[in-house]
C-alpha cells in the first residue's frame, strides 16, 4: 500500500525544472533510498513531498491522515543552546506551550529516549552534546510522534562513518517494526547497505527499482 506517490511530478523554479516527469511511490515497510548528485533536485523533492512547493505538472498524493516524521540535514547549534536533549525532543508534543507533560506523554517521550540510546545523556544540554547526539536527538524528535513515513534529508552528511551506521541502524530498527523511511543521500554505500528500493535521480531523468539493482557507484551507473 502506497503511503505517498508522485505521478508524472514536474518540480522547479520559474523556468528551471529540476525534477521532469517523475512517478515513484512510498510503500508500508520500506526504506526507499533516493540517490543522486548535488542539484539533481533531491531537496526540492522532499520539500514539494512536504507541502513547502507546488508541483509545475503532475500531482502528489498522501493517504488520508499520514503522519510524516522529518530528519534534516545537520545543523550544529550554538554551545549556549539552552535546551537539554530531554526538553528538545519533547518540542515534538502538540501542546509544548504547558509547562508540564502528562504522565503518558513523560512515559513515551522516555520510551523514544531510550529507544534511540539518549536516556543517558537525557539531560545533558544539546548544545553540548556530539554531532551524532544531536542527530539522534532530531531523530527522537521526530519519532515522538510516531509518524508512518520518516523523511531524512541528507541527515547523516556531516557525520563520520561510525555515526552514520550508528543512527541508521537505530532508523533499520524502526522500519523493520513497520516505519516507512525515504532517506535522501548522495552515499552509495549506505544506500546499498540500508535501502530495500532506490530512486535514482539524474539531471532530467530518473532510475528506480529494488535495491539490489543499484549500481555499486555512481561511477558503474554512467557507465
Amino acid at each position: 500500500m502506497a503511503l505517498i506517490s508522485a505521478d508524472h511530478l514536474t518540480l522547479g523554479y520559474g523556468k528551471h525544472v529540476v525534477v521532469h516527469d517523475l512517478s515513484f511511490a512510498v510503500n508500508q515497510g520500506d526504506f526507499l533510498v533516493v540517490i543522486g548528485e548535488n542539484g539533481v533536485g533531491k531537496t526540492t523533492l522532499i520539500r514539494s513531498l512536504l507541502g513547502f512547493l507546488t508541483p509545475q505538472e503532475g500531482t502528489i498524493n498522501k493517504q488520508a491522515g499520514l503522519r510524516i516524521g522529518y530528519v534534516p540535514q545537520f545543523r550544529n547549534l550554538d554551545a549556549e543552546y539552552p535546551l537539554s536533549i530531554r526538553d528538545f525532543v519533547a518540542l515534538n508534543f502538540p501542546n509544548t506551550i504547558r509547562p508540564w507533560l502528562s504522565r503518558d506523554e513523560r512515559h513515551r517521550l522516555q520510551q523514544i529516549l531510550e529507544q534511540t540510546k539518549l536516556a543517558e545523556i537525557a539531560e545533558r544540554p544539546l548544545g553540548l552534546a556530539s554531532g551524532g547526539e544531536k542527530q539522534r536527538a532530531y531523530l527522537a524528535q521526530a519519532l515522538l510522534a510516531a509518524p508512518q513515513l520518516l523523511i531524512m534529508d541528507e541527515s547523516t552528511a556531516s557525520l563520520d562513518n561510525e555515526m552514520k551506521f550508528e543512527l541508521l541502524d537505530l532508523v533499520s530498527r524502526f522500519q523493520q517494526q513497520g516505519l516507512s523511511v525515504l532517506f535522501i543521500t548522495h552515499d552509495w554505500e549506505l544506500a546499498k547497505h540500508y535501502g530495500t528500493r532506490y530512486l535514482h535521480l539524474m539531471p532530467q531523468e530518473y532510475e528506480q527499482g529494488p535495491i539490489n539493482e543499484l549500481p555499486a557507484s555512481s561511477e558503474e551507473g554512467d557507465e
